[in-house]
């Protein structure tokens, strides 16, 4: 399955936001990479670049190569509502997303390693594919075998984040999607707008 491996650190410096997470060397060096880091001067940036950085933005937060944001993208155009409102709504509705939202791992990409490796289910039945798209009410949980698993166990422990979309049960180790979220409702600093200008084009 592809997916970026490249050094985060960077990535995160040069939007200027943790986007995966927590990050020390981050916390450190909060300006952009490069050799004269904070002291380039930068000229403006043309609109074409704003909108392609915040489509990048998006890709590497939620952890989407280019094909498959760009069929999700086709996806948000045919359905009702804002276009890129929806876009954002199918990625915080993708499986690996939920398992990170729920707190059961605490980064995207320890989420995506979880569901691959079958440790996830979705109404009972394990499921291993990281993009698959959650409706309202399914239950997502930890396999039984897999519920003693430390990185999971301290994942939980050391969770505080409440969204109003999901329940969680510590005690089963299962969670329901209540409702695909509305927009305020998604934390993510990201412009979808500049997205869907861009793919308009």
């Amino acid at each position: 399955m592809a997916r970026y491996t490249g050094p985060k650190t960077k990535i995160a410096r040069k939007f200027g936001q943790p986007i995966f997470g927590d990050d020390k060397a981050f916390e450190k060096r909060n300006y952009p990479p490069g050799q004269h880091g904070n002291n380039r001067r930068r000229g403006k940036k043309s609109e074409y670049a704003i909108q392609l950085m915040e489509k990048q933005k998006a890709k590497y937060t939620y952890g989407i190569l280019e094909r498959q944001f760009r069929n999700m993208f086709k996806r948000a155009t045919a359905a009702q509502g804002i276009t890129g409102e929806v876009l954002l709504q199918l990625c915080e509705s993708r499986l690996d997303n939920v398992v990170y939202r729920m707190g059961i791992s605490p980064t995207r990409s320890g989420a995506r390693q979880l569901v691959s490796h079958r440790h996830i289910t979705v109404n009972g039945e394990k499921v291993n594919i990281p993009s698959y798209q959650l409706k309202a009410g399914d239950v997502v949980g930890v396999r039984e075998k897999s519920k003693s698993l430390e990185a999971i166990k301290n994942s939980l422990a050391n969770s505080s984040n409440v969204y109003e979309w999901i329940t969680w049960n510590n005690d089963t180790m299962e969670g329901t999607y209540v409702a695909v979220p509305a927009r305020i409702q998604i934390p993510e600093q990201i412009n979808e707008q500049f997205i869907v200008e861009l793919y308009s084009k």
